[in-house]
């Protein structure tokens, strides 16, 4: 009989709940209590909807991350909080997000400390807490939050599988501030784990889930050979472990994982079928294979008939040792498809959420043990949603089609190099030194999500409601000007999402009402869907920044976002290359650009900031992907002239490794996220002379704490020790939508007055 689990569920609620919940407690309108009983509530909610399947995981919800629950829970708490007592919840988040609670009374913490640094889980849309280690650090075993979720479980009848973040992937996840060996910590880590597991054990685990995703990134030598020796001591615990890799292949690492003394394996067969015969043909006798055979990362309905005949040649050699699973923990899709009662009934057929996947790994598991005549019916619809996907008229769209087909490499280039333009731009522009500006949205106001929340429901007409953003909008433009700052933005009001916005704008897209993902601590995404050809319908930002444009004599950036992000932060169709949609979307937004710049705007930033974050895992497949997403990004960004001045801004990208090809992106301006780092990110610009203008953020926008002037000051000037002072320019590390402006105002504020600081400071060297 095969067996059915999952790896992970949706944490943040099919209504959000969790989210409302956070963001009431953190500004003091609720208490631990209710917060800690919001999460009670969603755990069982969760576990009930899981309850068709074998084995369901414990541990897997977060009140902000997994991999800060696992710093914890391994006591490895950064320095800087160690001291504050209280419940473990406010120094849980004052790592997260640099503060606890309005109402935490502990002395200067109210006043917040340096956030935790955050960065992308491996190829995917969701942030983590970077964990902190250094030679002082010490590691103990804090197992209340996976004791309780344990005892929960068990109360309420739930066969419940722990799921930890494995040693290996642990450390390789964190930074070592002083400069030394992670796997030098091993041997003090190693003890915690065991203690833990035998912890599990007591609480009457039977399995433990470990994950350890980096099996399917590029090892050095010595982290391979580590995984024998950390699970030699591990697997000598009471518990079975299954080892649980996903987002892709194993590859040169398949024989380690086949190897290591565990229980079972979970191999990512999404992303890796081809290596399921020579896994299964190096398991052990009495080891399992987990075979994760619908996807956790996509949301289009799994083709079951051909799942089915994939498996059932496996099953039928392995009988009891075949489990079956989503590829990876459904954290990164939608909860609940039912919800959307006002999606595209056509497109939805085609669609799974989480509750769905669930329910295809239940139908999975009842083919395998019963026959498929046991869910024929359900076999059947799947059958015909495929093929009214594949049969549909609306997917292909010639025009679009006869439109690629014209493409040539000049339309990626830009009519003169950069130092050209620069000088053109210099004379037309006339900006100081250290030019100050935003990365484009300011705070998405109550007022704001009443007035878009009015006109979706037809409360608001098209006039009325564009008045209120126009309101909105000169408010950003007379609070810029006050502040003095050099380059100003128009506030993007009208956008409920960065990506949505132009979705919503583009043919080949749809929509969910309710289809939120968790992209780090409360702060949720709704990913459009990609279902078929792309192509713009008309100009899609042009009006709203020629209204800013007309309230200042300043420079108004025309604020657009490149097909890449667009891309890798949407829902893609799996029917043809991500590079060939990239490729339509490289063309839409290539339209807008040269709209605006026919309107007679100065600036256009086209914000790549999910680039780095859609490299594949392995390098050696880099060159290929960085190859069609800078040509994409060159072809939506270089059809305008020389004076015009083009930006792009990134998010949390660790540039060492890819710093030419965003050099190639010739980009005049690019700005990028640095604060939380310290400006460590900049190391890559040690041994590369970047060419162009750059602007390092110097104000961590994912923190309520407001940086101080001197703050900034320092972080420019480490900026000055490796780029060019000249080419320098001060802004915040991202967008302002989720700040306050009580918030936004000051640190902008601090922002400005240490420009003008370091100008009189250089101008007089």
């Amino acid at each position: 009989m095969a067996t059915t689990h999952n790896l992970g569920f949706p944490r943040i609620g099919k209504h959000r709940e969790l989210k409302h919940a956070l963001e009431s407690y953190w500004h003091g309108r609720s208490t631990r209590d209710d917060l800690l009983s919001c999460g009670t509530t969603l755990r069982k909610q969760h576990w009930a909807l899981q309850s068709k399947l074998d084995w369901v995981p414990a541990g897997d919800f977060s009140f902000y991350d997994q991999v800060l629950d696992m710093s914890f829970t391994l006591g490895n708490l950064p320095e800087r909080v160690r001291g504050y007592p209280g419940h473990v919840l406010d120094n849980y988040f004052r790592v997260a997000r640099g503060r606890s609670a309005a109402h935490d009374a502990h002395g200067d913490c109210c006043h917040g400390v340096s956030a935790g640094e955050m960065t992308k889980w491996f190829d995917t849309n969701y942030h983590y807490i970077v964990p902190e280690f250094d030679a002082s650090t010490r590691f103990s075993l804090d197992a209340s939050r996976l004791v309780q979720q344990c005892r929960e479980a068990k109360a309420w009848g739930v066969n419940a599988k722990p799921v930890i973040i494995g040693p290996l992937t642990s450390l390789a996840l964190g930074t070592r501030q002083d400069g030394g060996a992670k796997l030098a910590l091993l041997d003090a880590l190693l003890p915690v784990y065991a203690e833990l597991l035998g912890e599990l054990a007591a609480q009457g685990a039977t399995w433990v889930q470990i994950d350890e995703p980096i099996l399917v990134t590029d090892l050095e030598e010595a982290w391979r050979q580590t995984f024998s020796q950390a699970y030699e001591v591990l697997t000598a615990g009471p518990v079975k472990l299954l080892l649980a890799t996903y987002f892709g292949a194993l590859g040169d690492n398949l024989a380690l994982a086949a190897e290591l003394p565990v229980a079972g394996v979970h191999l990512d067969a999404i992303n890796a079928g081809h290596e399921i015969p020579e896994l299964v043909s190096r398991l052990r006798e009495d080891q399992i294979l987990s075979l994760g055979v619908v996807d956790g990362r996509n949301v289009w309905k799994s083709d079951l008939n051909r799942v089915l005949d994939q498996l059932e040649p496996i099953s039928a050699e392995l009988g009891d040792r075949l489990w079956i699973a989503p590829s990876c923990s459904l954290l990164h899709i939608p909860t609940d498809l039912d919800l959307e009662d006002e999606l595209d009934t056509e497109v939805k057929a085609w669609l799974a959420f989480a509750t769905q996947r669930l329910e295809e790994v239940r139908v999975l598991g009842a083919a395998l043990n019963h026959s498929r005549d046991a869910v024929r019916a359900e076999l059947e619809q799947n059958r015909r949603d495929l093929r009214s996907r594949s049969d549909s008229q609306r997917v292909h769209n010639p025009a679009v089609q006869a439109a690629l087909a014209k493409v040539e490499p000049e339309l990626g280039q830009r009519r003169s190099p950069y130092k050209a333009r620069a000088a053109e731009q210099a004379r037309k522009l006339d900006l100081p030194l250290f030019p100050t500006t935003t990365i484009g949205s300011f705070p998405q106001t109550d007022a704001i999500r009443r007035a878009r929340k009015q006109y979706k429901a037809g409360e608001l007409n098209e006039a009325a409601y564009r008045a209120a953003m126009h309101a909105e909008i000169e408010r950003c433009i007379r609070e810029q000007e006050a502040l003095g700052l050099d380059v100003l933005v128009h506030g993007e009001a009208e956008r409920n999402d960065m990506v949505e916005y132009f979705g919503e704008q583009l043919e080949g897209f749809v929509f969910s009402r309710h289809g939120w993902v968790q992209s780090y601590g409360s702060r949720c995404v709704k990913p459009p869907i990609l279902f078929g050809d792309v192509r713009r319908r008309g100009p899609m930002t042009v009006s709203w920044t020629l209204h800013a444009q007309s309230l200042t004599r300043k420079p108004v950036k025309g604020m657009l976002t490149g097909p890449v992000t667009i891309l890798n932060w949407s829902f893609v169709r799996d029917d043809q290359p991500r590079s060939v949609s990239c490729l339509q979307l490289a063309l839409a937004i290539r339209e807008e650009v040269q709209d605006l710049e026919h309107a007679g705007v100065k600036i256009i930033q086209i914000d790549e900031a999910a680039l780095r974050e859609g490299l594949p895992l392995r390098k050696s497949a880099w060159a290929d992907y960085l190859r069609w997403a800078v040509d994409a990004y060159r072809i939506a960004a270089n059809g305008v002239a020389d004076e015009t001045q083009i930006h792009t801004h990134m998010c949390y990208s660790e540039f060492n490794d890819i710093i030419q090809s965003i050099a190639d992106m010739d980009a005049d301006v690019i700005t990028i996220e640095t604060s939380r780092s310290d400006m460590e990110l900049l190391q890559a610009f040690d041994n590369f002379a970047y060419p162009n203008d750059i602007g390092p953020g110097v104000y961590d926008i994912h923190s309520p704490n407001i940086p101080g002037k001197d703050e900034i000051i320092d972080l420019i000037q480490k900026a000055g020790e490796r780029i060019p002072v000249r080419r320098l320019w001060v802004n915040p590390d991202c967008g302002l939508k989720t700040r306050r402006w009580e918030e936004v105002t000051p640190a902008l504020q601090n922002m400005v007055s240490a420009a003008h600081e370091l100008r009189e400071i250089y101008y007089r060297s």
